[in-house]
């Protein structure tokens, strides 16, 4: 059985919509913040993040998008991801790694940004240029978006949901749905699928309608 670790607002938000998707049990370990932390915790998580998700065999794994691959590669029957060998998987892999290099990092930067200068006075600095960033990265996928359904393939993966997770937590988020309005295309059919509305109502991504 896989074990989470999380916490609502994580980027736990996307693997248990993973684990949600496979229908494989799991069992769900809320990690409060602490200072220090519990050493128990630092031992898989040595940066002292969540998610964290340990396999069956007992490893444990951090990385939100490396835990999404590797579900959509041990169930493919879930549909997480296209196969392996398609012409849509390599747009996947492109995406995947594009959102957590990217995006993600620029979200902490915003969001914890005293860790990012050694300069009292640079945390503004360091806030705006993170939002650039941001910005950058959205509009590059909004592109990615125009004239489709899913930003990979045909149905719905693991990347649109980890797209939203994202875009929901750009700090001006009502310019975020007008800037790009492929992005916000997608939330909104996001927004109003059940298992979506489901892990809202425990992590508070966006206000429901």
């Amino acid at each position: 059985m896989y074990r989470l670790y999380t916490r609502p607002g994580s980027g736990g938000f996307v693997v248990e919509a993973a684990l949600a998707l496979t229908g494989a049990p799991f069992d769900q370990i809320d990690v409060p913040k602490k200072d220090p932390p519990d050493q128990a915790f630092l031992d898989i998580s040595p940066l002292n993040q969540v998610p964290v998700l340990t396999l069956p065999d007992g490893q444990s794994m951090t990385e939100s998008a490396a835990i999404c691959i590797l579900l959509a590669e041990r169930h493919p029957e879930a549909g997480l991801a296209p196969a392996a060998g398609s012409a849509a998987r390599a747009d996947f892999l492109r995406w995947m790694a594009f959102m957590s290099s990217v995006l993600y990092p620029a979200v902490l930067r915003f969001f914890y940004a005293r860790r990012y200068t050694a300069d009292a006075e640079g945390v503004k600095a360091v806030k705006e240029a993170a939002i650039t960033e941001m910005d950058r990265g959205f509009t590059v996928l909004d592109k990615a978006l125009a004239g489709r359904d899913w930003l990979v393939g045909d149905t719905l993966s693991i990347a649109d949901i980890y797209l939203v997770m994202l875009v929901a937590w750009h700090p001006d988020v009502e310019r975020a749905r007008t800037a790009w309005p492929n992005v916000e295309r997608l939330w909104g059919k996001l927004r109003d699928d059940a298992l979506m509305r489901k892990l809202n109502a425990s992590h508070e991504m966006w206000p429901e309608n």
